[in-house]
């Protein structure tokens, strides 16, 4: 099957691309900068053999290259989020970034409807408890819609916290644990979660191409531990072998801390804003049929933990460890 992976110089989408070449496809590998993907391929497949993905160059806010990209493909996977600051002299802040996704969604389902894709399979996240969600994840839902709207067959995949080496909310997480002092953490260190481990939600994006089941639907996913996002994270500072004292706050106070957080673990403000605006209330899976459907073993938060700090480790010192 020929296969289209947009976003493979990110962290889900490098790692897929290995997985389906594995399972004998015909991968194209998708992003605004080829060097940057064959980059991350090679870093997720260092002794690789055998067939490689062909890396072109699109970017699907323009819509430049997707024709020639999307060319007798069959399942296109969407895997693109446009959190980084608006390129100038776009305004800045998150109107601006839900009508670039919004705008990149409706021009890829497009080209991929044009170009007789029969599935898009995307990952998304999970929404808030009692359905309400921040404009991060409201835009996330919308773009959601637009791809299956496009393509019925179309599979969604909705997750929260994804646990890996180069997960950026992971990455963000680990960082404060390694630069602050004392932990203080706002209100919304009591709102409940399901991280679910990388390598999990590789299977399932993988499996996902051929579901008959899973066709047409969107689906919740989760990692078998519930946890609040502060026990998630004194459970990372003890695998770390990292003790911090820490203070809890009574209000969350979210774009002063959101600003203050970025600057310590060296995140783009951008970025950790809308993550942080999403911690409402508890994000978990409205059901735990996904796993099943797709026949994929799910790991423990801890072992999720162990495995991403080794990969981490592989290729970057952890100052804490």
């Amino acid at each position: 099957m020929r296969i289209l992976v947009t976003g493979a110089s990110g962290f889900a989408g490098s790692l897929l691309v290995g997985r389906l070449l594995c399972e004998g496809h015909q991968v194209r590998a998708l992003g605004r900068d080829p060097a940057r993907v064959k980059t991350a391929l090679a870093r997720e497949r260092p002794e690789a053999s055998g067939a490689e993905a062909e890396v072109l160059r699109g970017d699907a806010l323009s819509g430049e290259g997707l024709s020639r990209a999307l060319a007798g493909v069959e399942v296109a996977y969407y895997l693109i989020h446009s959190m980084e600051r608006a390129p100038a002299p776009a305004p800045a802040g998150e109107e601006s970034f839900a009508e670039r996704e919004r705008i990149a969604a409706h021009t890829f389902a497009g080209a991929a409807a044009r170009a007789g894709v029969r599935r898009i399979v995307y990952l998304g996240g999970l929404a808030g408890d009692g359905g309400t969600a921040s404009r991060h994840l409201a835009s996330r839902r919308e773009v959601e819609g637009i791809l299956r709207d496009a393509i019925g067959d179309s599979v969604a995949l909705r997750a929260s916290i994804v646990i890996g080496a180069r997960s950026r909310s992971f990455r963000f997480l680990v960082h404060l644990l390694e630069r602050m002092p004392v932990l203080t953490l706002p209100a919304w260190r009591n709102f409940r979660t399901q991280p679910i481990d990388g390598r999990d939600i590789i299977e399932m994006l993988a499996a996902a191409a051929t579901s008959a089941p899973a066709a047409g639907r969107s689906l919740d996913v989760g990692g078998p531990d519930v946890l609040s996002y502060g026990e998630m994270i004194a459970r990372i500072a003890d695998i770390m072998l990292v003790h911090r004292p820490s203070l809890g706050l009574g209000v969350n106070a979210t774009p002063v801390a959101a600003r203050v957080a970025a600057a310590i673990a060296g995140e783009d403000p951008e970025l950790v804003l809308p993550l942080m605006e999403g911690l409402q209330g508890d994000l978990l899976a409205a059901d735990d049929h996904a796993a099943q459907l797709f026949g994929v073993e799910l790991h423990s938060f801890d072992s999720a933990v162990e495995h991403a700090l080794s990969d981490w480790e592989k290729f970057e010192p952890l100052a804490a460890r």
